[in-house]
């Protein structure tokens, strides 16, 4: 016999407004944490002006030492070691081309924080259409069990339970989804953060 809808379809309703509640302005960004599209240098950057330094790809230590930095994968903890191995040997322009190296992780941090605001966006829109569609289901399975067939265990269509185990397995997607969100939202504020940190260190070494 079909069951009643379960009660934490309810709680499942309730849920969907935090997870997909969006900041004033952009119905696509799910997360707490307010939406700064992209970064500008001058919101973690203090020192010299970055286009007096030159381009930073074309130095090609700067631009080496930007990328290894930038890399999550790289420690912070192994980062100064890094800088003042770059300044000993920078020479007479060490301001310009330490400024070189702020630019490309800046570049570099800007561009990946970029990528996954995109993505958390495209996230969003697929949590938002599994929403509808599991709201679809639950009416679904309402209407079988309101319905005359429903009476009768022996009249209960085959659909009907295979619609109320699509209906489980959706919900449970959805979930194990809205939590792992929760994490995502936190990458660009991690980025931020280690451009911030890395902008000190060599702001500390002009």
């Amino acid at each position: 016999m079909i069951r009643s809808v379960p009660l934490s379809l309810l709680v499942l309703g309730l849920s969907v407004a935090p997870v997909l509640a969006q900041p004033k302005g952009d119905p696509d960004w799910p997360c707490v944490q307010r939406k700064v599209s992209t970064l500008s240098p001058g919101t973690v950057w203090t020192g010299p002006d970055l286009a007096e330094a030159g381009a930073w790809g074309d130095d090609f230590e700067a631009a080496q030492l930007a990328q290894k930095i930038a890399s999550r994968r790289t420690p912070l903890s192994e980062v100064d070691p890094l800088l003042d191995a770059f300044a000993e040997t920078a020479g007479a322009e060490k301001g310009k081309r330490l400024t070189r190296v702020f630019a490309g992780v800046f570049e570099v941090l800007n561009g990946e924080r970029n990528k996954v605001i995109a993505g958390i966006g495209r996230y969003a829109q697929g949590q938002r259409r599994m929403a509808e569609r599991i709201r679809d289901e639950a009416d679904k399975i309402s209407a079988t069990k309101d319905g005359p067939s429903a009476q009768d265990a022996r009249d209960m269509p085959k659909e009907a339970s295979e619609l109320e185990t699509k209906f489980a397995w959706d919900r449970r997607i959805f979930q194990e989804r809205s939590q792992s969100l929760t994490y995502v939202c936190e990458v660009p504020t991690l980025l931020e953060q280690r451009l911030g940190e890395i902008a000190r260190r060599i702001q500390a070494r002009l």
